[in-house]
């Protein structure tokens, strides 16, 4: 394991940090500490900056990037390629797979699946103009397919369920289904009742 400076770090017990992660990356002078729970398995390449709280039983996939001020809880699985890119809340019982995108304000409930390449917004007007960042919030039990992307200030409501490739740019209630570009909001079928039974 590379950490920058053993006082800026704590990991609870039985950890499994590879040589070649990163962890307490400095983001300026002023940073806080990084502190991780018990159990933790952080892969090749993953960056784990300071100013970030993580509960007990987080995993990662390999070259994932956790930014400061990022708060995560118990049983987390953070995606080969995922980045968590700071200012934002994670829940416990969180699936991110394989390239997943956060971004700042962004809050996330408890038992939210997140499928490879789902993608969450806060610029309401990306470069053309100076707006405020706007995060989205996923409510517990929210499941989101592959590619889909979650846009600014966007609400996905409890046991909700986004379909792979879904546009969602306005808020989606809870027991809800929402498919398509942009997504149109449908009755959530019985099979998808229920939340999510993540491992």
């Amino acid at each position: 394991m590379s950490e920058h400076d053993l006082q800026t770090v704590q990991t609870g017990e039985r950890c499994d940090i590879a040589e070649t992660a990163v962890v307490g990356e400095p983001h300026d002078a002023s940073d806080g500490r990084t502190r991780i729970g018990d159990d933790a398995t952080i892969r090749g390449g993953t960056i784990v900056y300071t100013d970030v709280e993580i509960g007990d039983g987080f995993s990662t996939g390999h070259h994932a990037l956790v930014r400061d001020g990022t708060t995560i809880g118990d049983d987390v699985l953070v995606g080969s390629h995922t980045v968590l890119d700071g200012d934002l809340d994670v829940g416990s019982g969180v699936s991110c797979q394989t390239g997943v995108y956060l971004p700042p304000e962004t809050t996330v409930g408890d038992d939210v699946f997140l499928g490879p390449h789902a993608v969450v917004t806060n610029d309401p007007y990306p470069v053309r103009s100076t707006s405020e960042l706007v995060g989205a919030t996923l409510e517990s039990d929210v499941s989101v397919g592959a590619n889909a992307t979650i846009l600014p200030g966007v609400t996905v409501g409890e046991n909700a369920f986004v379909a792979a490739g879904a546009v969602v740019a306005e808020d989606v209630p809870a027991d809800t289904l929402a498919v398509g570009a942009p997504a149109e909001h449908a009755p959530l079928p019985e099979e998808l009742r229920g939340g999510n039974d993540l491992p």
